[in-house]
């Protein structure tokens, strides 16, 4: 069974107007995904700091001549990151790092125009209502948010860092999952469903995981933006134990959720062990629930692939390839689980 049918099941009625829609939404979502992975690559290649201005509009267009490019690398050239880390780059290597924050933010134009051109056309047509209009205004706002905490975000790293701050870094991860997950979730609950026996019972639970996998994006932002990833690099021990010494640290102790490595790696292997069992004990309790249980059963053995692709981007030092599929498993995780909970939700009314 493929998660399309578990979710299908056991009926989908939808109107002509509503599936245009749906297809608008998933599409978005999309191209949310692939902004986020544009991002990852990133943030891993040491990107992000390579255009020190934001224009909206202007900034579409890159360097288009030599002396366009020697502007940029000039630009570059006053930022800490560059004295500090990549003094010797050539115009050549700055180039490379360039383009991929350039790529990330053409993604994010388009995206804006991909969502709001037809959103208003649908919300003068009256299709946006209720329950679907509350969602889509929901992933409006957000995506009007995102940008610039982007900027924020880059703005941290421009005059005393060398990277931008992780706490700002998760943060505009996990608006860019929200929007993800919020339009994945309105456009399963355009499907209409009949009532299943036992339903209800799981939709507190379906909504938990995804409240779960949403928080554990957030914490491997934070160990991304730290480079937790490249310490402690043995499973299942951190340093020889179970609990490593260090935890909690910093003072205040609070500060040691987002600033101390060593706390950090340890969240985010903890809450890796929660989201696995979780799923698992939705997929046993679930097994005699039809389409419910297909659901579940896929997500578990998701969060476990995705612990999988964990431990081996820990035990080989993060490499980019393996660290990227990481990355882009852990929200293709949370899309399952947004889907698994909108479409729970409609079975139980």
């Amino acid at each position: 069974m493929t998660f399309q049918d578990a979710l299908a099941k056991p009926r989908a009625v939808v109107a002509a107007s509503d599936g245009r829609v749906r297809a608008w939404a998933l599409l978005t979502a999309a191209l949310v995904f692939a902004m986020v992975m544009v991002g990852g690559a990133t943030r891993l290649t040491e990107s992000g700091l390579s255009i020190t201005q934001w224009k909206p509009v202007t900034g579409v267009v890159p360097p288009l001549n030599i002396a366009d490019w020697q502007a940029e690398f000039a630009r570059y050239k006053e930022i800490p990151q560059f004295a500090k880390m990549n003094a010797d780059m050539t115009l050549e290597g700055f180039k490379t790092i360039y383009w991929w924050e350039w790529s990330h933010r053409l993604l994010a134009r388009v995206l804006g125009v991909v969502f709001v051109l037809p959103a208003l056309a649908f919300w003068v047509t009256g299709r946006l209502r209720g329950a679907l209009g509350a969602r889509i205004a929901l992933a409006t706002a957000l995506l009007a948010l995102e940008p610039i905490v982007g900027w924020w975000m880059v703005a941290s790293g421009l005059s005393e860092r060398t990277e931008v701050a992780q706490d700002r870094l998760a943060l505009h991860l996990l608006i860019a999952a929200a929007v993800f997950a919020t339009l994945i979730y309105a456009a399963v609950g355009m499907t209409e469903r009949m009532t299943r026996p036992g339903a209800r019972r799981f939709v507190t639970a379906a909504h938990v995981f995804a409240g779960l996998v949403f928080v554990q994006l957030g914490l491997g932002a934070l160990v991304a933006g730290l480079r937790a990833g490249l310490i402690y690099n043995t499973w299942p021990l951190m340093d020889g134990r179970w609990i490593p010494t260090g935890l909690f640290a910093l003072q205040p102790a609070i500060r040691s959720a987002s600033d101390d490595v060593t706390t950090v790696q340890f969240d985010h292997r903890a809450i890796a062990y929660v989201v696995v069992a979780f799923a698992l004990a939705q997929a046993f309790a679930a097994r005699r629930l039809g389409g419910l249980s297909g659901r579940a059963k896929i997500l578990a053995g998701a969060a476990l692939l995705q612990a999988a692709l964990g431990i081996l981007t820990l035990v080989w030092v993060a490499p980019l390839p393996v660290a990227l599929l990481h990355q882009a498993f852990a929200l293709i995780l949370f899309g399952l689980a947004a889907a698994h909970a909108s479409a729970t939700r409609q079975e139980a009314t």
